[in-house]
């Protein structure tokens, strides 16, 4: 009525219903997008945002994973990138190439421990009660105070 309807626009969001679809079947099954038990709707948009920042993950690393199918899956054909689920089997092994920000670890020695020529103090031996002596402990304590 008012507003003129883009016919293109609307031919092109029609053709990729099935990727959008196929996505939200992704990121529910693989990534965990319905499992979140959030209280708030912040929470939720929230791990929304880490799902869809994972699947952007997975999708920026497709170049750099090799395709190990496995046994009944067949390779993906030369040029084309893997799909996301490949991916996601195929990350762990692109981690340990990628390697870390972080600096190399440094070799930590042992402390120095006890000066030599010094004895190790035992600890100071505490009383020890019996149950009777407690009780009899707690009847002076009750008898001795004032009323």
């Amino acid at each position: 009525p008012g507003t003129p309807v883009d016919v293109d626009l609307l031919w092109k969001a029609y053709l990729r219903r099935f990727d959008q679809e196929h996505f939200h079947r992704f990121a529910k099954v693989h990534l965990g997008l319905a499992r979140a038990r959030v209280l708030s709707a912040q929470a939720a948009d929230r791990w929304a945002a880490l799902v869809i920042a994972g699947y952007a993950q997975l999708r920026a690393a497709a170049p750099l994973v090799a395709d190990q199918p496995r046994a009944w899956q067949k390779k993906t054909a030369a040029g084309r990138m893997p799909t996301p689920c490949r991916v996601r089997a195929g990350f762990r092994r692109l981690r340990g190439q990628l390697g870390s920000p972080a600096g190399a670890a440094k070799s930590v020695r042992p402390g120095r421990g006890r000066p030599p020529g010094r004895r190790n103090k035992p600890k100071p031996l505490r009383p020890v009660y019996n149950k009777s002596d407690i009780a009899l402990m707690a009847s002076r304590a009750r008898t001795a105070a004032p009323p």
